[in-house]
């Protein structure tokens, strides 16, 4: 499918809601269960994303648009998770996730408005990638949120990885163990 903002949006747009529906009013014991070292919880991936809405996503777009090929974009750590001590309830992050979201795609909507293919081709700089463009950074916003989702699927699931017995051989979510 090539790329297009309105169809960007839709995914966009929806995470917040689709995480919410979720997670909202489940117990620590599903929003704090990851599974396995270094991987996120699904309440470590609603502080990953609001660190990209803060930090990644909007501050590149403009960087591209501002400054092109010129100056690298900020680094991103992508093992982010938010402040671990930001005392946030799951709703909380949910909240400020959805606030900091419309925001954001209102922002790069009139950024990016009606300028067409031009625009989106408009090249950046990648610390780590080199050059890249702003329709592959929008793209990339598109598939890290849809990658995400199934992130808090899979530590979900992984919370009976043990119970569902021979079943695990239907589940790719699971291990094959």
């Amino acid at each position: 499918m090539e790329f297009d903002l309105e169809r960007a949006a839709e995914v966009l747009e929806s995470t917040p809601r689709v995480l919410r529906a979720m997670l909202e009013g489940m117990s620590e014991r599903w929003t704090m269960a990851d599974y396995g070292p270094g991987t996120f919880s699904p309440f470590d991936v609603l502080g990953h994303l609001i660190e990209g809405e803060r930090t990644d996503w909007l501050p590149r777009a403009r960087r591209i648009l501002e400054e092109g090929e010129s100056r690298p974009f900020d680094p991103f750590d992508p093992t982010a998770r938010g402040s671990e001590g930001d005392g946030r309830t799951v709703t909380e992050r949910l909240d400020l996730f959805e606030s900091l979201r419309a925001g954001n795609v209102a922002a790069v909507r009139e950024l990016v408005g009606g300028g067409g293919a031009g625009l989106l081709d408009r090249r950046g700089r990648h610390p780590a990638l080199g050059v890249v463009t702003l329709r592959q950074l929008l793209a990339t916003w598109v598939v890290h949120d849809l990658h995400h989702r199934a992130q808090v699927c899979k530590a979900m699931a992984w919370q009976y990885k043990d119970e569902v017995g021979p079943w695990r051989a239907y589940l790719n979510t699971l291990p094959r163990e």
